[in-house]
């Protein structure tokens, strides 16, 4: 077997491969739109070949401009390879040392809400799990996937809070703040390895760079003029979301996190959103409550596979 990224000549199969397991995967034609929006590349498209058969397949994705790819999409080796997890972390770490970058992207398998229950997919999870832990993904994080439409209704305001444009410094003081004691786990993670002003120069870095406008952002005040945390509405190259909202340390508890997510679904739905999307951990059960409050609908799980923070 030969593990290699694909060229021209592959295309045909690399389209006409298939999952014959219940989770996420790209199809053929999501593929070959994204190829010419330059999301997928050849080069960040590896397989398995066997005899010219191509029995594995691994797909990563990133923005039109992006120079190395963000994120693994799908991963899938047929069931008759012999040592499928092996051949799987193969074709993983075969991907990584060719992008040469310093972390590996991240892996985000989709899946079925209560997941755990179905033995097909459980099983689908199983083998791609212990690949990726073998190829240096052992950081391990389940998030909810949600959705907002117009039919919900937008929230209305409830007038403790104003909101307004900030600079880029004023932002990274509030990113900052309410970095610490953060219920994220990807931001936890981040402030215990770099520190909470690295860590928020990153997270703020990353919504800059995102294709949401930068004149959405708000800085959240109550009514005396304090600092109450910031509001972050952004966009995938897919839809508009919630990007990054959070409260300051000192005012959590008051209930202000609905006052923030409903400023940002309110800009969105302003702007003729007909569809905002949303992530959260599934471990941080205030901010999923809010989500429901707010109105939006949990469609499906992400276990997101990474590698440690720097």
């Amino acid at each position: 077997m030969q593990i290699r990224p694909t060229t021209e000549a592959d295309r045909e199969q690399v389209t006409a491969f298939t999952v014959d397991e219940p989770v996420s995967w790209i199809p053929a034609d999501r593929y070959l739109a994204e190829l010419a929006d330059n999301m997928y590349r050849p080069e960040w498209t590896w397989i398995v070949s066997d005899g010219g058969r191509i029995v594995g397949r691994a797909l990563w994705w990133g923005q039109q401009d992006s120079p190395e790819p963000l994120a693994l999409d799908c991963l899938h080796v047929q069931a008759s390879v012999p040592d499928r997890e092996g051949v799987a972390a193969a074709l993983l770490e075969a991907g990584h040392r060719a992008f040469g970058r310093a972390k590996p992207p991240l892996y985000n398998l989709t899946l079925p809400n209560g997941w755990r229950d179905d033995p097909a997919v459980s099983s689908a999870v199983a083998w791609r799990k212990t690949a990726s832990t073998a190829a240096g993904l052992v950081e391990e994080v389940e998030r909810l996937r949600l959705e907002w439409t117009p039919e919900t209704g937008v929230p209305s305001s409830s007038g403790r809070l104003r909101f307004a444009e900030a600079t880029d410094e004023e932002f990274l003081d509030v990113f900052r703040r309410i970095a610490v004691g953060s219920l994220d786990a990807e931001t936890r993670r981040n402030v215990a390895v770099l520190g909470a002003e690295a860590a928020a120069r990153e997270e703020m870095e990353f919504y800059l760079d995102r294709p949401g406008k930068r004149e959405w952002w708000r800085v959240a005040h109550t009514t005396d003029g304090a600092v109450a945390g910031l509001a972050i509405p952004s966009a995938t190259p897919y839809n508009v979301n919630v990007g990054y909202l959070g409260v300051v340390p000192e005012l959590r508890g008051h209930g202000y996190v609905n006052d923030i997510l409903a400023e940002i679904t309110r800009i969105h739905a302003e702007n003729g959103a007909e569809l905002i999307t949303a992530t959260t951990d599934t471990a941080n059960a205030p901010m999923a409550a809010a989500f429901a409050r707010a109105g939006y609908r949990n469609t499906e799980v992400r276990l997101i596979f990474s590698a440690p923070a720097d």
